[in-house]
């Protein structure tokens, strides 16, 4: 291994042990140290740097900053090893990021993605199982996809209705009740599972049939896209296409949530902590944002308004 190569195993594992989340990070910043030795480069340069974090050059500008800010943590921290290392400025790619303004699914939507799921074919048919029931309870919980495949058997309490989320974004555990319709579909899934997997090679409550592995984020996604554009969701494509995404659901579960709560002349303010904590949102003001990406809530907060001013 490289000298830069295992300055970055130990960045990566210094970053970790302070509670950073590093599996995306780790996987670019390895790309760009491969990236480097193929150039013939002995440490960091700004150029170098450059060319890397501005691949491909069909992503999002926001894309390349996200790099690039990798990049420059990286080489800050490694700049004390080598006195070579050019640190990038800050501010030489500027774009920032703008979040997207969510699709909310139409329950007519979620019902053909639902179907399209059921109809996935596989030796044992539990394909189907598995991809119906992950979306619909990312549907029904407004869930991370993360979290939904990071989910073991033992984080799934089908007696008391709760569901134990660990390893989250922001490093917080929470407890999830759900409604009993989810747990009989969740006890439906996990007998066919235990069926066909009487001795599983893994804790996870989500299996693959072909290899009876954990289901992974990019599965989630891909199958997800492949739907979409059979429905006319997303725009036909090799790939993933574009379109709403997968995350769109949770946005679903929060803005109807929101909704429902207005119009049973429920008092919103007060009852938008309960659902920040049931989001596993950090700050309130992050579940704020639905208010003003959503147009029937941004009316409906409106009207309260002026209702309370009149």
């Amino acid at each position: 291994m490289s000298k830069l190569g295992q300055a970055l195993k130990d960045y990566i594992a210094i970053r970790r042990s302070l509670g950073f989340q590093v599996r995306g990070p780790a996987g670019s910043l390895r790309n760009f140290v491969a990236f480097l030795r193929v150039a013939g480069a002995s440490h960091i340069t700004t150029d170098l740097a450059l060319r890397w974090a501005t691949l491909p050059a069909k992503a999002q500008p926001s894309t390349w900053t996200w790099r690039l800010g990798m990049v420059r943590r990286f080489a800050t921290w490694y700049s004390a090893l080598d006195p070579r290392t050019e640190i990038p400025p800050d501010g030489i790619l500027s774009h920032p990021y703008y979040r997207k303004t969510p699709h909310i699914y139409s329950g007519e939507e979620i019902q053909q993605i639902l179907r399209g799921a059921a109809k996935l074919r596989s030796p044992k048919g539990f394909r189907a199982s598995t991809f119906t029931t992950l979306y619909g309870l990312l549907a029904v919980t407004g869930m991370r996809v993360s979290e939904v495949v990071s989910l073991d058997r033992q984080d799934v309490d089908l007696v008391d209705g709760i569901l134990s989320i660990r390893r989250t974004k922001f490093g917080k555990s929470r407890h999830l009740p759900i409604h009993p319709s989810t747990v009989k579909a969740l006890q439906k899934y996990a007998d066919t599972r235990d069926r066909i997997f009487p001795v599983p090679r893994t804790p996870a409550f989500f299996l693959s049939e072909r290899c009876g592995t954990r289901i992974t984020h990019f599965n989630a996604r891909q199958i997800f896209a492949k739907l979409s554009q059979q429905i006319g969701l997303r725009t036909p494509a090799k790939s993933h296409g574009r379109g709403p995404r997968l995350h769109d659901m949770r946005h679903r579960f929060a803005a109807h949530t929101l909704i429902h709560w207005y119009r049973a002349g429920l008092d919103v303010e007060r009852e938008l902590p309960k659902l920040a904590t049931y989001l596993g949102h950090v700050q309130v003001n992050q579940t704020y944002w639905y208010l003003e990406a959503v147009p029937e809530l941004l009316q409906l907060a409106t009207n309260r308004l002026r209702e309370a001013q009149s």
